[in-house]
């Protein structure tokens, strides 16, 4: 685990009101599940196929197709389930949700309401100043996703899609633990993370793997903790749920938006109506969808089509055991071993190939010098074409072997960044490039000598300068790493030009 006495973030205060006022979140994450077929079909769950091509004849709501449940889904939630340090429920159940969708041939979604497969666990959660929050996961169960309803194709007519109708969700359910905008981002930021080094959801948010229904109130500075002592959520405040987002940045601003709306809807004397909206990013508002259902309003019962669902603690033993190291395993780690910061482990942990790509660099070095390099020289090179580690033109073995060559002296941190240059660019075996160009750093004490007595001899103003301030002697350093072209050892210069000007 990692250190979770970090302080905690103060709530979210809002500020050009006229009393102060806290932020309540609580998010519900929908997470497609990675699998080949979808939770009660064989269809395919490939993203970007024709329309409707992705349909089996259960996905599209025909008389007397029975569901059948797909295996791999259930294992997927339950790894997710033990990624969050959840309670596993070795007994679960489907139910209906009723309500009319029209992208769901059945008039109905298969879902889980009363018996969750998966029950509470906990999500750990780094803020960038340095505070955490762990923020308690209630729910996550399974359920069926909806069609796509395509409204711009016709001026007359609207058509539906049905490839996604089937897919298999998972519903993440937190409790109202998140105090701000930043850290509901941070929170899907970390949820993400934890399911990719799993595998059990691709977390992306622009194909729609992942998206999130926000649930925003406000209260009063002590309310909070009166209900954290009584579990009443009346001091909570009337919650607004803004659905579908799909964008971090966009998450925050909806957020902001309809903390201050319902602050002066109260702050004027009125109330808070309890119900579903949308985020316009174009107008940055929230708006009005529908008002909020409650569980009653979708009449749920038991899905006949589907037995209750009995999984055996052994079978959860050997998934757990199979699991990955998670991002805050491998991050503690890794500042152990490695002798890293937390910020600088942090950003090597936060996607699990950049990870792995950083371990094999380190492998049998320096473990900083190789987290410098891939942070700062590959991560930065690779931020200004927006690429990621998968399509990174330079391999391990050759970053590695322009470091070693750093380790070796045989070139300087200036010929290196010209050489990992190259290699990006051009490729090659780095210590070959060194010997085919002529990079190799210039060692000889007598190529060194002769270029800086020459430099004395042109400057001896300078020269008493930097005996009157020995501070000055970098100059000279600079001087002689110029006429060498760069290739000159800087610490062999420094030795010799303090011994040549007697400081």
């Amino acid at each position: 685990m990692l250190d979770q006495t970090m302080p905690i973030p103060a709530p979210k205060v809002i500020t050009g009101a006229k009393y102060n006022w806290e932020l309540v979140i609580g998010l519900e994450v929908h997470a497609q599940v990675s699998s080949n077929a979808k939770l009660f079909s064989g269809a395919s769950t490939t993203f970007g196929a024709e329309p409707n091509s992705n349909v089996a004849f259960v996905d599209a709501g025909m008389p007397g197709m029975l569901p059948v449940i797909n295996e791999e889904c259930v294992a997927q939630a339950v790894r997710t389930g033990l990624g969050l340090k959840a309670n596993i429920n070795l007994s679960s159940a489907f139910d209906r949700k009723n309500y009319f969708y029209p992208d769901l041939p059945q008039g109905y979604q298969i879902s889980q309401l009363y018996h969750p497969i998966v029950g509470e666990g906990e999500v750990f959660v780094e803020m960038g100043d340095g505070t955490a929050r762990t923020v308690r996961i209630e729910r996550i169960h399974l359920e069926q996703d909806a069609g796509k309803s395509v409204h711009d194709m016709d001026p007359n007519n609207s058509f539906v899609d049905l490839n996604r109708t089937g897919v298999a969700l998972m519903e993440i359910v937190s409790r109202p633990d998140i105090r701000g905008p930043e850290e509901a981002a941070a929170y899907v930021i970390k949820l993400r993370q934890i399911m990719q080094y799993l595998g059990t959801c691709d977390g992306n948010m622009q194909n729609g793997s992942l998206r999130a229904d926000v649930n925003v109130s406000v209260c009063r500075p002590g309310d909070y903790e009166k209900y954290q002592a009584t579990q009443d959520f009346d001091h909570l405040g009337t919650r607004c749920e803004i659905k579908n987002m799909n964008s971090m940045r966009f998450m925050q601003a909806a957020i902001n938006f309809e903390a201050k709306r319902q602050i002066a809807i109260l702050e004027d004397g009125g109330i808070i109506n309890q119900e579903t909206r949308l985020y316009d990013a174009d107008k940055n508002e929230t708006r009005s969808m529908r008002s909020k259902e409650e569980a009653h309003d979708y009449r749920y019962f038991p899905c006949p089509d589907l037995l209750p669902l009995e999984i055996e603690q052994n079978w959860v033993d050997e998934l757990e055991a199979k699991l990955p190291e998670l991002p805050d395993t491998k991050k503690l780690r890794f500042i152990s071993s490695f002798n890293l910061s937390n910020y600088d482990a942090g950003v090597l942990t936060a996607e699990k190939q950049n990870a792995a790509y950083f371990e094999q660099v380190a492998r049998g070095r320096d473990g900083k010098t190789a987290a410098n390099w891939v942070i700062n020289e590959l991560f930065g090179r690779m931020k200004k074409e927006d690429a990621k580690i998968t399509d990174c033109p330079v391999s391990p073995d050759q970053l590695g072997g322009i470091i070693d060559l750093i380790a070796k002296g045989e070139i300087s941190g200036k010929i290196a960044k010209e050489l990992f240059e190259i290699v990006y660019t051009e490729g090659g075996n780095p210590a070959d490039i060194v010997n085919s160009r002529n990079m190799k750093q210039v060692t000889d004490t007598g190529e060194i000598e002769a270029a800086l007595e020459q430099i004395i001899k042109d400057n001896p103003i300078q020269v008493d300068k930097a005996k009157q301030n020995p501070k000055l002697a970098g100059w000279f350093v600079g001087q002689v790493i110029k006429a060498t072209g760069g290739k000159a050892n800087p610490q062999v210069v420094n030795q010799i030009v303090a011994s040549k000007l007697k400081l």
